[in-house]
C-alpha cells in the first residue's frame, strides 16, 4: 500500500520531545519507501495550511503530540475529507490510547502504513457566546477542568504527578455547584462537583472516567460525580484510573447524543486538555458527531 505523510507536529506538546518522537517514525516511514515531509508549524493558521495542503496531494494527515493536537486536526481533516493518522507525543495521550496506539515507535509506523482507516466520532461543542469547536476525546466542568487547567499552566511536578497531585488540590479547594444537564431533550438537576461528556473513556493521563464509552457508536456517555465529603472524595480518587467510580451512589453515568450543560454558581470548563472558560447560566451546547473522521488505528 503506497502513502504518503504529512507529519504536523505540535512544539509545545506538554510532554517529552515531539519533534523527536517525529523524526523516528519518519526515518521507518522512508526506510519502507513512503514519502515523508515534516511541519513545526509556528502558529494556527500557519497549520492549517499546511493540514489543507496535505489533503488535496491526498497525504495522511499525522497529527504529533497530545490530545489538544489530535483535536486541533481532527475537526479540520474530517470537515476536508482527509485521513488522520496519531504519533502520540504529548502528556496524557487519552484519545491515542482509546485508539489503541502504541508509543513504540515501529508500530506506530506500521500503523500508519498498513492499517486500513476507521469511521470515528468527534465532539462539537459550542460556547456561551457562540464560538464552536470540534474535541476528539471529552467536554468536562468543575473539578475536572480545574485540574486540567493546573496541569497545562504549570510543568514543575513530575509528569507522573500532575494529574494526581493537582486533582487533590482541586478537591481540597472545589464548591459544590447545581449543575442542570439536558441530555436528548431530558432535564436533570444535581449539586455536582464536576461532569464529563466523554467521547474517549480516558482523560487525564489514562483515567477511566468514562468506562463504557466508544468513539465509534454515535453517542457520548454523561459521567455526573455528586458533591460529597471531601475526604471521602479524595480516598474516591483512585477508582477513577480502574473505571469502579461509576459504581460509587453518588456517580450518575447517561448516554445521549445531544446534550447541554448549565450551572450556577459558573465553574470552569474545558475540553482535551485545553481551558474553555466558564460555564453558568449560559449553556454549553455539546453534540456527538458520528463517524466524523477517518483515522488510522
Amino acid at each position: 500500500m503506497n502513502r504518503s505523510f504529512t507529519l504536523l507536529v505540535n512544539r509545545a506538546a506538554g510532554s517529552g520531545d515531539p519533534l523527536a518522537a517525529a523524526a523516528r517514525v519518519e526515518r521507518i516511514l522512508r526506510e519502507s519507501g513512503a514519502r515523508v515531509e515534516t511541519v513545526a508549524p509556528s502558529g494556527p493558521a500557519e497549520g492549517k495550511r499546511a493540514l489543507a495542503q496535505a489533503v488535496i496531494r491526498g497525504d495522511v494527515v499525522v497529527a504529533v503530540g497530545g490530545d489538544g493536537t489530535v483535536s486541533a486536526l481532527a475537526g479540520e481533516v474530517a470537515r476536508l475529507g482527509g485521513i488522520l493518522g496519531v504519533i502520540p507525543a504529548g502528556r496524557g495521550n487519552d484519545f491515542a490510547r482509546m485508539l489503541g496506539l502504541p508509543t513504540d515507535p515501529h508500530a506506530v509506523a506500521t500503523i500508519l502504513l498498513d492499517e486500513e482507516p476507521a469511521e470515528t466520532d468527534l465532539i462539537s461543542t459550542t460556547a456561551p457566546d457562540g464560538t464552536s469547536r470540534v474535541v476528539a476525546g471529552s467536554i468536562y466542568a468543575g473539578i475536572d477542568a480545574v485540574v486540567a487547567d493546573r496541569v497545562a499552566r504549570g510543568h514543575w511536578l513530575p509528569r507522573s504527578w500532575q494529574y494526581p497531585m493537582n486533582g487533590l488540590y482541586a478537591l481540597a479547594t472545589f464548591r459544590p455547584t447545581r449543575l442542570t444537564v439536558v441530555i436528548d431533550g431530558t432535564e436533570r438537576t444535581f449539586k455536582a462537583a464536576c461532569v464529563t461528556v466523554a467521547n474517549s473513556a480516558y482523560y487525564g493521563s489514562g483515567m477511566r472516567i468514562a468506562p463504557e464509552a466508544s468513539i465509534d457508536d454515535g453517542h457520548l456517555d454523561i459521567v455526573v460525580i455528586e458533591a460529597f465529603g471531601r475526604l471521602d472524595m479524595i480516598r474516591a480518587l483512585p477508582k477513577v484510573y480502574g473505571g469502579t467510580h461509576v459504581d460509587l451512589p453518588t456517580v450518575h453515568t447517561f448516554r445521549g447524543r445531544s446534550i447541554t450543560l448549565s450551572a450556577e454558581p459558573a465553574i470552569l470548563y474545558g475540553g482535551d486538555g485545553e481551558t474553555e472558560g466558564m460555564v453558568g447560566s449560559g449553556a454549553v451546547l455539546i453534540d456527538v458527531v458520528p463517524a466524523a473522521v477517518q483515522i488510522l488505528r
